[in-house]
């Protein structure tokens, strides 16, 4: 009983220890959280992280204070190296943290790094300090504009919250025996193996949101957010109350629909190239197919377009055979035509990505167990047969969870390629939804209405969660499978 309450302590206190080097490693990412901004002259959107690599974003907004001697440059370096010394602590923080998931030789070398590691950034946080001092000593103050960071507190405290719970986990873990060896269990590892994508997905795909609020204000580009006026709902209601912005939404809503509803209609086209490209025998043959169908997918839209204009500009090289051949008298540019623009552009993606989005189906063909053809084979199937019977229903289960996927991105279908085909003559037909709000955020110059984007950017995103969880639903009920 002793024992068990013994453990359950010891979890206790690795649990705080995780959360507090968690809370560390979030903090070195917020920049109202930076401990090293001692002066309105840096930058206040930059985080600690940023600090630390790069020596410029500190001395980027001193150049004028450094030259008429109203700062010298060694606080400034003394900054950069705080900050570079605590950031490398912290990443040996997070080393340490990930090995307390190990067994008990890994576990105990873990807490002693961090215990190690907290112990050597809390001085090297002080020298912060004498940075502040030497900065707020300017001779004009009112440019220099010195102050102490909230943020130095914060990683102050986390900071010794980590070295005193390193420090009873040294104390409380049991030692090791001869027997144990530096191992973690095959769970811990692949959750490690993942961890980086799962930050990656939170930096680029979570922490963007914390923009949304400026849906609530009424921002004007160039001007601080704090100094606007809050705003409510107002953005929200203007959308569907204005006659021009909702005949635009309505438009831009066809556009996107459409242009998304033709590549859903022949979304079965990657299965069909894929298919037909594992029956072609020659392995030779196969693989120049193949890498001559992928290459357009690592092409920008930009050369695209610039492929496209040579092709069927007014000068282009289908306009120079029709005359030479003389069936017209005079070119024609086919790009600034608006006739049967959806169908252009679906053209020219499905040009760009069938060979791309075809790979995930031949890997997901070489994967169905092959003794299903040699059966079939002996029955006397052909070569379609067994394609129709065994090929294509292997490949269900993968077309349906991409079609999900495709069905709850409808309204994602990208802005690039839009961008660089679109003219006065076909821009009725062709703006679509991420165009539109690329547009109506920057506007002219850079002075859009920033806050009505960013409201059609969470209707969007909300739209499309609805339709995932609604195709996901529908899903389960036809085929009794679903992906979440």
């Amino acid at each position: 009983m002793v024992e068990k309450e013994h453990i359950k302590g010891i979890n206790i206190f690795l649990i705080m220890l995780r959360t507090a080097v968690i809370l560390l490693l979030i903090a070195t990412v917020i920049p109202a959280l930076n401990p090293a901004r001692m002066s309105g002259l840096i930058n206040k959107s930059y985080a600690f992280i940023t600090m630390a690599v790069s020596y410029s974003s500190i001395t980027s907004g001193f150049t004028r204070a450094l030259n008429r001697g109203w700062v010298e440059e060694s606080p400034l370096k003394i900054i950069y190296i705080s900050s570079v010394i605590v950031f490398l602590g912290i990443a040996a923080i997070s080393a340490g943290c990930c090995m307390t998931l190990g067994k008990k030789r890994l576990k105990k070398l873990g807490v002693k790094i961090i215990a190690i590691a907290s112990g050597i950034d809390i001085p090297a946080l002080f020298l912060l300090i004498p940075a502040y001092l030497s900065i707020s000593g300017t001779s004009n103050p009112d440019r220099v504009q010195p102050m102490f960071a909230n943020g130095f507190w914060v990683f102050l405290a986390l900071l010794i919250i980590c070295f005193v719970l390193s420090i009873i986990n040294v104390l409380k873990l049991p030692r090791p025996g001869p027997e144990d060896k530096y191992e973690m269990e095959s769970k811990y590892k692949l959750f490690l193996m993942i961890l980086p994508f799962v930050i990656l997905c939170f930096v680029f795909s979570y922490l963007p949101l914390w923009g949304w609020r400026y849906a609530f204000y009424n921002y004007k580009p160039g001007s601080e957010l704090s100094r606007e006026n809050f705003v409510g709902f107002k953005w929200f209601t203007f959308l569907f109350e204005n006659p021009a912005t909702r005949a635009d939404i309505v438009r831009v809503l066809r556009n996107t629909l459409v242009m998304s509803g033709l590549g859903l209609a022949t979304s079965w086209l990657p299965i069909v190239f894929a298919i037909f490209l594992t029956e072609v025998k020659q392995g030779n043959l196969r693989k120049i197919i193949q890498t001559i169908t992928t290459i357009p997918n690592f092409i920008s839209w930009v050369l695209v377009y610039s492929f496209a204009f040579a092709l069927f500009s007014t000068e282009g090289f289908i306009n120079s055979i029709l005359i030479d051949l003389g069936i017209i008298e005079s070119g024609t540019n086919y790009l600034m035509s608006g006739k049967h623009i959806w169908l252009k552009m679906w053209a020219w993606g499905t040009w760009k990505g069938l060979g791309w989005s075809a790979i995930i189906y031949i890997a997901g063909i070489t994967s169905i167990d092959q003794q299903l053809y040699e059966a079939a084979t002996i029955d006397g199937a052909g070569r379609f047969r067994k394609m129709w019977h065994i090929t294509v229903p292997g490949l269900m289960p993968t077309y349906f969870v991409l079609l999900l996927l495709s069905i709850a991105g409808i309204l994602s279908n990208g802005m690039d390629q839009y961008y660089v085909f679109k003219n006065s003559a076909n821009k009725d037909t062709i703006e679509v939804l991420d165009l539109y709000v690329y547009i109506l955020g920057l506007g002219s110059g850079g002075s859009g209405n920033i806050p009505m984007a960013t409201v059609v950017g969470m209707i969007k995103s909300l739209v499309s969660i609805t339709l995932l969880f609604t195709a996901n639903k529908i899903s389960k009920l036809i085929r009794g499978e679903s992906i979440i």
